[in-house]
């Protein structure tokens, strides 16, 4: 059986794709035949990516090429190589990042010595010429873990914030029971709901230190630089999130921290520059409507928490008039208008 599937979507990247594969074929000389595979998963890219994942399936080693024939969006992409993957351990890597020689071994052996649900591992965030070392915010290292107790404290940041798909690996038992698994229709902050339900639900994790993973930043056609439409997604993701966090058993101890998140996202977005007016107009409309759908008097606790400009900001919007006209961010698209 395959050891570790690496699933990589790919989506118009061509001037960062190489480095990609580059590292990949690196860290397949530290496997044995058949030991590694990397579902490469082009997304409908129109810019020359796929002739290069079609050469990159003939020279790597353990390298397949799945193709959409329509964009359908990382968690479809994702979603696509998940499918596909036969390994008794997964991880994921996006095609504009790469990763240092030597890196999946050491996870892998990592997962196999701590014998856990799941890793989580640090990474180096790229910003041009820039290199920072950004860490899980656990400070338990090389210890198995129970994944609820890493979600508390509400007022700090925890490994539950910590929300890169790709900085970390999972046992396939998780894959079987579907918890792997993204929500097709989010087109941004897909790991959001995702990493809250390995934290509520798989049985064991575990933080080590490994810092091979390379993240880029500033990527044009990455949604993190975009002001479209797909950006207000969050307020689904979040709202999922919230739904589901309510029905859990330890709900009482848990919403609080998902409130706050998702207060802290909303003032994030609003106090951003990428929206063109008619979006933000959009924007202001549905974060007013998603504060008032959340319990009030979790709202007025989050709120209360916060500094006095950021808590000011959120009050007079949540205060905001209905306007029957606004969108509903709840409205998700079909699986067809999404692709």
């Amino acid at each position: 059986m395959v050891k570790l599937s690496v699933i990589v979507p790919f989506r118009n990247v061509r001037p960062y794709a190489p480095d990609a594969l580059r590292s990949l074929r690196a860290n397949s000389a530290d496997f044995g035949k058949g030991d590694i595979e990397f579902i490469l998963v082009d997304d409908f890219s129109t810019d020359g990516t796929l002739e290069l994942l079609e050469r990159a399936e003939k020279e790597i080693p353990g390298a397949h090429l799945v193709r959409h024939r329509r964009p359908g969006g990382v968690s479809r992409a994702r979603n696509t190589g998940l499918e596909a993957a036969r390994g008794r351990y997964v991880t994921f890597l996006d095609g504009d990042d790469w990763t240092a020689p030597g890196h999946y071994r050491e996870l892998l052996d990592a997962a196999e010595s701590l014998g856990c649900d799941f890793l989580r591992t640090d990474h180096v965030r790229c910003t041009g010429r820039r290199r920072t070392l950004v860490r899980v915010p656990e400070g338990r290292r090389g210890t198995v873990l129970d994944p609820r107790d890493a979600i508390l404290p509400a007022h700090r940041t925890t490994a539950v914030d910590y929300a890169y798909t790709w900085a970390g690996v999972y046992r396939r038992r998780l894959l079987d029971s579907g918890l792997l698994r993204f929500d097709d229709g989010l087109r941004t902050a897909e790991d959001r709901p995702w990493i809250w339900r390995l934290h509520r639900e798989a049985a064991s994790f575990a933080v080590v230190g490994l810092t091979g993973l390379f993240y880029r930043r500033g990527v044009p056609t990455s949604l993190t630089r975009t002001g479209d439409e797909r950006q207000l997604d969050f307020l689904r993701a979040y709202d999922l999130l919230v739904e589901e966090t309510s029905r859990d058993r330890d709900a009482a101890a848990l919403l609080p921290k998902a409130v706050r998140t998702y207060c802290a996202v909303i003032h994030h977005h609003l106090t951003g520059d990428r929206f063109e007016p008619r979006l933000r107009r959009t924007l202001r409309a549905r974060c007013a409507a998603a504060l008032r759908r959340m319990p009030a008097d979790l709202v007025e606790e989050a709120l209360d928490a916060m500094d006095a400009e950021r808590s000011a900001r959120l009050r007079r919007l949540r205060r905001r008039p209905v306007l029957s006209s606004a969108p509903s961010a709840q409205a998700a698209p079909s699986p067809e208008a999404a692709r």
